[in-house]
């Protein structure tokens, strides 16, 4: 026995004709107060970006981050145990090796970089989103509707 799938209206979506009404529509959008925007296109729209509000990602910094983190961690772990934990003297060899340190330096530089890549994008994009925000679909259709798109729709799942 299957349940009957109930569906929810997820948002809304207007399609706009040219790239200069799709700008305007979404200055006006924002100027409305809306701030959960997002638009598709089929080709670039110069400054829209913009004008939907989205800064500047701040994962490449989080990614510095936690590269610098991991090169320091590789290294400094290599070190302790080579010069402080467990000195041996094979060969002559100085007990700092930083030639001999390099590859684990390096791959734990870019193994924490990437783990700090994909935890830092899920908390900055918001996920797990355990709950969507409730719309206000009549408002938000005449709004819409307002603008003179070529169309409105509902956006369910």
């Amino acid at each position: 026995m299957t349940r009957p799938r109930t569906v929810r209206l997820y948002g809304q979506m207007a399609e706009f004709a040219s790239p200069h009404d799709l700008l305007a529509a979404a200055g006006a959008a924002r100027s409305a107060g809306y701030r959960r925007l997002d638009a598709f296109t089929p080709f670039p729209i110069e400054r829209l970006s913009e004008t939907l509000g989205h800064r500047p990602s701040r994962v490449p910094m989080l990614v510095l981050i936690g590269g610098i983190i991991g090169a320091l961690a590789g290294y400094g772990l290599q070190y302790w145990v080579s010069a402080v934990a467990y000195p041996l003297n094979i060969g002559g060899r100085p007990y700092n090796s930083w030639p001999a340190f390099i590859p684990i330096t390096f791959e734990l530089t870019i193994l924490i970089a990437g783990i700090f890549t994909v935890f830092g994008m899920l908390v900055l994009n918001g996920l797990p989103t355990p709950y969507h925000p409730v719309f206000d679909p009549e408002s938000t259709r005449v709004f819409l509707e307002g603008l003179s798109p070529s169309g409105v729709f509902d956006v369910e799942y």
